[in-house]
């Protein structure tokens, strides 16, 4: 078998082979326990200090602002669910279009009679309006008796992991700071790819996992600005700061921080020539003569295409794009088992017949222009066929 296009970036990516080679003593030699006072424990030690002071530069952060989770899952079902103290009445303000790892988690805290949840509707570039997020939490306020000891929270990602809009997230934020409100922005799909700096954004908390930027899969961490008022979501030993219990990953954490770095560093450069390949990409659907629309808005993640072909059926075209060696996507990855229209199409109002042909692209910066052509070439192939 040749070797195989991968055009799904926005589900994970490859590990940068700097990342890589950054990891492997802390699995073979340098293998301590961060949290032990003997001599076999300071390197790695020194390196999880660097590590975070090197992930909080990239962001604009300070070095103990950076906490270190899991993933990306984790840092929002942190955020989400502890928020305030845990003794407040909470409100959470999110959006119709947000990744489940919020939405589930929002969902779970509606259970609690304590928490209420209000879904903002998007508009149909996936858009949303600083105007909608001000009127609802004015609504929510006048429908309720003012609670003293009410805790309110406001999430909206930073780039929509189907569409790639961009959300107007310091406006956002603006909005919910004039309404006492901790801003919370799930930037996983974002941080690596766009430069991103939390002082000017104006947010509280933020979310981040290393595999969507040539990471390795289960480490990510959360932004928690000076001063947010936060309780730790996993209980046990003092870790990070008494903050996050377990073990510290310190392998996974230094290969994060060497691949954000590298990202970081190279962003511009990353995102001209990925925004080349995606220019090259249009042109190529466009010749082909091939019936197509886009979704999401002009300000969108490089490289992130939503493609809708009328009257096709986006499961198809996926399964024989992946018997000629190219992987792409239908909607998010994490609801690829299911043909249901995504949550986000259904939000943008997208016509069915227009959602059910609905494929992601994703290109990184690994793709070339020869990824592209046969990418398109198979497309063709395969809608032009039938």
């Amino acid at each position: 078998m040749k070797k195989p296009i991968y055009a799904d970036n926005a589900a994970t990516t490859a590990l940068d082979i700097d990342a890589f080679e950054a990891m492997k003593p802390y699995l073979l030699s340098e293998y301590g326990n961060a949290s032990q006072p003997y001599f076999f424990s300071r390197t790695p030690k020194r390196e999880l200090k660097e590590a975070r002071a090197t992930i909080a530069s990239c962001i604009g952060a300070q070095p103990d602002e950076i906490f270190f989770t899991s993933g990306g899952t984790e840092s929002d079902n942190w955020a989400i669910k502890c928020f305030g103290s845990p003794s407040d009445v909470r409100t959470i303000f999110t959006s119709q279009i947000e990744h489940h790892a919020v939405l589930n988690a929002c969902d779970h805290q509606f259970g609690n009679s304590k928490c209420a949840v209000v879904r903002l509707p998007v508009d149909s570039e996936g858009i949303v309006s600083p105007s909608v997020l001000h009127d609802a939490m004015i609504e929510e306020v006048s429908n309720r008796a003012v609670v003293s000891c009410e805790t309110k929270l406001v999430s909206i990602m930073l780039a929509n992991n189907e569409i790639g809009t961009i959300e107007p997230i310091k406006e956002l934020a603006d909005v919910a700071h004039k309404r006492r409100a901790i801003f919370h922005t799930d930037a996983v799909q974002a941080v690596g790819h766009i430069p991103i700096d939390v002082q000017d954004l104006g947010v509280d908390l933020l979310s981040a996992s290393a595999h969507k930027f040539n990471g390795p899969k289960g480490i990510g961490f959360l932004y928690v600005r000076k001063g947010t008022l936060l309780f730790p979501y996993l209980n046990g030993g003092a870790q990070e700061r008494e903050m996050r219990a377990g073990t510290e990953n310190v392998a996974s954490i230094v290969g994060m921080a060497v691949a954000l770095k590298n990202n970081c560093d190279a962003i511009e450069q990353n995102r001209a020539h990925i925004q080349k390949l995606e220019k090259l990409l249009i042109a190529l659907l466009d010749e082909s003569g091939m019936q197509y629309s886009r979704n999401g808005w002009q300000n969108k993640l490089p490289g992130l295409l939503s493609l809708s072909f009328p009257g096709k059926d986006a499961e198809a075209i996926l399964h024989r794009m992946d018997l000629m060696g190219i992987c792409i996507s239908t909607g998010a990855a994490c609801n690829s088992v299911h043909t249901e229209v995504s949550h986000v199409l259904k939000a943008i109002n997208l016509e069915d017949y227009l959602a059910k042909g609905t494929i992601r692209i994703s290109l990184g910066k690994n793709n070339t222009a020869d990824d592209v052509q046969s990418l398109t070439l198979a497309l063709k192939k395969i809608l032009l066929s039938e």
